[in-house]
């Protein structure tokens, strides 16, 4: 993989640079929504500092040292000249203050997540062995209230009290995804992505649903969480598929 030396001026910056990667992978698999929707990473131990993407600049661009680092106990963040975008703030920094095990947080519009998020009943039931991965470990927002400014924020922060609840479809809106690292948190992100699209296709055959039972969802759900070094894995190759073609995500 391509050595590309460390910024002295930044810190977190092997943080920043994984970011950065998912951010360029994000969009290279079509999952953003022009400049809107935000990844962030806590660094700090209690989780209240975070990197965030800039203000309205698009996935495909964005490099390690353009990564925000913010304070979500900072009441002054919004009134600087290199303010993150509101909703990233409202959604992102009330997670950051108010959930310490959200150490990386994803939210995206993507296309299949966002049609499940729009069905009456948006559960991902356990039809194959990606949607198995959430089975007992997701959670529905029913209470959309329009965009994430502080107050909406908060309310969908006060969904993801329970650590064993990764992923929030959040009705009517997109999924967030909250992790550990940015690999797991990615990972997780690219299989709730797929899951959701064998899903909705199953749905459009018409057919019954092939849906499995409770000990063997939760056994393999279990299994996956347990699996070793996969969601790293993951990163680190599209690392070095960016490496490989000279991209500049680690500058």
């Amino acid at each position: 993989m391509l050595q590309i030396a460390e910024n002295s001026n930044l810190t977190n910056w092997q943080e920043r640079v994984d970011m950065a990667a998912a951010f360029r992978w994000t969009a290279r698999l079509n999952m953003h929504e022009a400049v809107a929707n935000h990844f962030s990473l806590a660094v700090n131990d209690d989780g209240t500092q975070f990197l965030t993407n800039p203000n309205q600049m698009h996935f495909s661009r964005i490099k390690a040292s353009d990564m925000l680092l913010l304070d979500a106990n900072d009441p002054s963040t919004m009134e600087g000249p290199d303010a993150p975008d509101p909703t990233a703030w409202g959604l992102h920094g009330s997670i950051h203050r108010l959930c310490p095990h959200a150490r990386c947080v994803m939210h995206v519009h993507s296309i299949h997540a966002t049609v499940l998020a729009c069905l009456k009943d948006s559960t991902l039931p356990p039809i194959d062995q990606n949607a198995a991965t959430f089975y007992g470990r997701q959670v529905v927002d029913e209470g959309y209230g329009g965009l994430a400014f502080d107050d909406e924020g908060a309310r969908c922060a006060a969904l993801l009290t329970d650590p064993k609840v990764k992923t929030m479809i959040m009705g009517n809106h997109g999924v967030l995804i909250i992790g550990d690292t940015v690999g797991d948190t990615f990972n997780r992100l690219f299989y709730f992505e797929r899951a959701a699209e064998t899903y909705i296709r199953a749905l459009q055959t018409g057919q019954p649903l092939r849906i499995l039972p409770h000990d063997i969802a939760e056994k393999t759900a279990q299994e996956l969480e347990d699996y070793p070094g996969q969601s790293e894995r993951h990163l680190n190759e599209l690392k070095a598929i960016l490496d490989s073609e000279n991209s500049d995500y680690a500058s």
